[in-house]
């Protein structure tokens, strides 16, 4: 692989920008400082002076997207309803743009502090709409991760090809038919985008609209 050269003194930003590319690119297993090292065309070594260790670095190219989240929640003009709608899907274009983020802000153990800032704003624009704080509060837990683009699932099975899926769902079919049904009903279309085998635009958007509309009821 050909080692880039930076033209310009090499700064944390400049690191962790190449850092998120990088997992763009090839999905966050391969990010690792030697790896992000030969990208940048330096020692590795030398990006210890930026990121004190593989865990910091984490946690820093998950801080960066978060920002880009908090940059994109443009609170905007309409009610409550339709600003939070607009801030969650502006979430969701962050997210399919990295779409390697969700899996890891679910198994950090430390969350940046721009993480709850953000919430913070939820939570006015609840209050401000009329909201309860005991209800805003609620709505919190019910939203889980959709104010961050994307539905944590309960799990994730491994992907397949299509002969091999097929043949899971036969096998599947005596055991679990009501489940088995629901899944060949639901194969998401090549058009829909996923981040994951059970979050895709179209099921993201469904959940959305129907926690704000039960929240309206609950509000009035």
């Amino acid at each position: 692989m050909a080692v880039k050269t930076f033209r310009e003194p090499l700064n944390r930003e400049k690191v962790l920008a190449a850092a998120v590319d990088l997992a763009d690119a090839e999905g966050i297993k391969a990010l690792t400082m030697r790896r992000l090292a030969t990208d940048l065309g330096v020692e590795a070594m030398s990006l210890y002076f930026y990121v004190p260790s593989k865990e910091a670095l984490l946690d820093d190219v998950l801080a960066a997207v978060l920002a880009e989240i908090t940059a994109a929640a443009d609170p905007g003009g309409g009610d409550w309803r339709s600003r939070l709608r607009q801030q969650f899907l502006a979430a969701r274009r962050v997210m399919l743009r990295h779409p390697w983020a969700p899996g890891l802000l679910t198994t950090r153990r430390t969350i940046p502090a721009t993480a709850f800032a953000y919430y913070d704003g939820i939570v006015g624009t609840l209050v401000a709409g009329g909201f309860s704080h005991h209800l805003a509060h609620r709505a919190i837990h019910a939203f889980g991760s959709l104010p961050f683009g994307f539905a944590q699932e309960v799990f994730s099975p491994a992907a397949a090809d299509t002969d091999a899926a097929e043949a899971d769902l036969a096998a599947m079919a005596e055991a679990l038919p009501n489940l088995t049904a629901m899944v060949a009903h639901e194969l998401h279309s090549a058009t829909d985008p996923t981040l994951g085998w059970c979050d895709s635009q179209v099921e993201f958007e469904f959940t959305v609209d129907l926690l704000l509309d039960g929240l309206e009821r609950l509000r009035d």
